[in-house]
């Protein structure tokens, strides 16, 4: 399994694509699927390993996916450079030839927006089934569970039974909490929060307890180190634990576990999850500056970053690449 240290993201769940793969055909749209649980912030800059083309890889599929991660691919390194420089025109906001960390910073956060977006955009016609462009949440329902519902005698399995049977009253409370007027039926900014919990501050709790149930295997109510471990690692054979492991469960003691009491409650699932001193594009821009920054003047030149262009094509300021291969009046 992934490697729980390095994850940026490090999965909160909504996964029922057994569906689909149990009745082919059967199930026009996909449930809510399963993303990435947040971990510790990235390790100080200056400790910060360097970047290889494998690690590039690793934080592009960890935002895109693996399909979406191999858009970049597309390109020759002349035609990425020649469209980044272009990008990086749009980037330098007040059109003085830098680009400044906070620039970077606003750029990022526009294109993790749009992508939410638009990816809420691609599945909205698969929900809305009558075209009212709004989802109702029996319109959700019988789009993602009407075949078990009304085929329930094809899943003897249990374990497929137990499957549908938890996930369904799951996503219901899911939309119900981002149903804000309670009415059942979903704008698309309510539909977004759905799909996107972790982006909505009224659905924080949400996150944080379907990470708690995800992981609390004994049912108590807490996460112990051992389901906190068993979540990024499966130990297959008996022998020692990877060094990776070993640092999670100084991590856990030290780290997570704030009370010191062997456990995690809510309070200390969420600020393990969802840190609130801890912004994710600042992060990213900081380190692209420090890494392309030749001269340290902390500001960046477009000869700096088109020298550095594989690292910007495998990051978020081009959405690991994905910005390229649009049209430029697209962006």
């Amino acid at each position: 399994m992934a490697r729980g240290g390095r994850d940026r993201l490090l999965g909160l769940a909504l996964g029922l694509l057994l569906a689909l793969a149990l009745a082919p055909g059967a199930l026009r749209a996909k449930p809510t699927v399963r993303k990435e649980r947040v971990v510790r912030p990235d390790s100080e800059l200056g400790e910060r390993p360097a970047e290889d083309n494998q690690s590039f890889q690793y934080d592009h599929e960890a935002f895109l996916g693996k399909e979406d991660s191999k858009t970049f691919d597309q390109l020759t390194s002349e035609e990425s450079k020649e469209r980044l420089g272009k990008i990086v025109d749009r980037i330098d906001g007040d059109g003085d030839g830098f680009v400044t960390t906070e620039e970077l910073k606003t750029w990022i956060k526009r294109v993790q927006r749009r992508y939410i977006y638009d990816n809420v955009a691609k599945v909205w016609k698969d929900y809305d089934r009558d075209k009212d462009d709004k989802i109702s949440w029996e319109e959700y329902k019988q789009a993602t569970y009407g075949y078990y519902l009304g085929n329930p005698e094809e899943f003897q399995d249990p374990l497929d039974h137990n499957t549908f049977k938890k996930m369904l009253p799951r996503d219901e409370r899911r939309f119900k909490a981002a149903d804000l007027d309670g009415d059942l039926i979903a704008t698309r900014e309510e539909f977004t929060a759905f799909l996107h919990p972790e982006e909505f501050e009224h659905m924080k709790e949400i996150v944080v307890l379907e990470t708690l149930e995800d992981i609390d295997k004994n049912g108590d109510g807490f996460l112990d180190q051992d389901e906190y471990i068993a979540d990024m690692f499966s130990h297959e054979e008996n022998g020692p634990e990877p060094d990776w492991v070993v640092s999670e469960r100084e991590q856990f003691n030290e780290f997570r576990d704030l009370n010191k009491d062997g456990k995690l409650d809510k309070d200390e699932i969420r600020h393990w999850i969802l840190p609130q001193d801890y912004d994710h594009a600042q992060a990213e821009a900081r380190h692209l500056v420090y890494e392309s920054d030749k001269n340290k003047d902390e500001k960046l030149t477009k000869e700096e970053i088109l020298d550095n262009w594989n690292m910007f094509v495998g990051s978020q300021a081009t959405n690991y690449g994905e910005d390229l291969t649009k049209n430029h009046d697209e962006l």
